[in-house]
């Protein structure tokens, strides 16, 4: 038999956000939530239909040190372990629970969890643009960086991880989850590809964006045909939470952003999916809407809290109405 650990008492119905377990449609654990120097908290977001407890991880630069903050915080509380598996329940989580990985793009911050936790994990798909899983098989399933855990590539092949290119705009039913997967691309520092991804399931989504620069940097459309997709989920109030990056604080020069964003221009962003949502309303289209703010960069100078900075930068220039999300590691969010 199972041996289930359960949430207990009021807390047990009490979310945040002010939602009961019934109202969520998606459960998320950040098992890293920051944009470099801590290797221990790098990006890596697991989603899953609310109470359903199998996760599809969004990007995968932190995964053991995650799990470990995740336990710490409870956040696993709802899932039931099987007493009569030979792992622990770290990792049982990491081979059983977590059904796959979506990568956005193959930058060391959002690979190296997957990549040191390969050796234990269990056989299961990765997905992302062919570009991406082109460089995984290449440059670090190759025998060379490290072993080929993956199903193509470098003899001999591991065979551990299934290469799952995705085409962009085309949406790709993971059934064991409940969901839908839909990727587009993103433009990040020109000519690097990334990916946004748009969860889905009934009538409730999910949108997580890899890295990005602004289109206004970039020099392209990238970012406004993402928010054309979702811009209808918005008015029918679908999208629940919508996960974008911001790096920087507003100092940092436009030639040194590296394909990132800052609080200016994720609000400049925002701005033209409201004016999407409602051309003649935009300061209300998007009010209420959860943005979770990603891959904040740390800093090693004594004068500069990188965290602080961006959140009351994003604080005070909100004249949207969203509601700005600052997610710690291991925490667990309901949406």
């Amino acid at each position: 038999m199972p041996v289930t650990n359960r949430l207990s008492g009021v807390f047990a119905g009490v979310l945040l956000f002010g939602c009961t377990a019934s109202a969520s449609d998606f459960d998320v654990v950040p098992l890293g939530v920051q944009g470099g120097l801590n290797e221990a908290n790098l990006s890596s977001y697991l989603v899953s239909v609310a109470a359903k407890n199998q996760f599809l991880a969004l990007d995968a630069g932190t995964l053991s040190s995650g799990i470990d903050s995740a336990f710490a915080r409870n956040a696993f509380a709802e899932v039931a372990w099987q007493s009569g598996s030979p792992y622990s329940a770290k990792g049982q989580l990491l081979r059983d629970h977590i059904k796959g990985y979506a990568i956005s793009h193959a930058h060391v911050d959002h690979i190296a969890g997957l990549a040191i936790n390969a050796t234990d994990d269990a056989k299961k798909p990765l997905y992302g643009f062919s570009d991406t899983l082109n460089k995984l098989r290449d440059h670090l399933f190759n025998w060379q960086l490290w072993p080929n855990f993956a199903d193509q590539g470098a003899e001999f092949a591991l065979a551990k991880y299934r290469y799952q290119p995705l085409s962009a705009g085309t949406p790709v039913n993971l059934d064991e989850l409940g969901m839908r997967l839909t990727a587009y691309p993103l433009s990040h520092s020109g000519s690097s590809l990334s990916a946004a991804f748009l969860l889905q399931h009934n009538n409730a989504a999910l949108l997580y964006l890899g890295d990005t620069g602004p289109d206004s940097i970039e020099k392209g459309q990238q970012l406004y045909a993402v928010w054309q997709q979702v811009a209808p989920l918005v008015k029918q109030n679908q999208l629940k939470a919508l996960f974008i990056e911001s790096s920087y604080p507003n100092s940092r020069p436009d030639d040194k952003l590296y394909g990132h964003l800052t609080p200016r221009y994720v609000l400049q962003e925002l701005t033209v999916l409201a004016s999407l949502v409602n051309p003649e309303h935009p300061d209300i289209a998007l009010k209420g809407l959860k943005v979770v703010i990603t891959h904040i960069k740390p800093s090693y100078l004594k004068s500069e809290n990188s965290q602080t900075i961006i959140q009351r930068e994003l604080t005070r220039a909100n004249n949207l109405g969203v509601e700005f999300v600052f997610a710690q590691q291991g925490e667990l969010l309901h949406f």
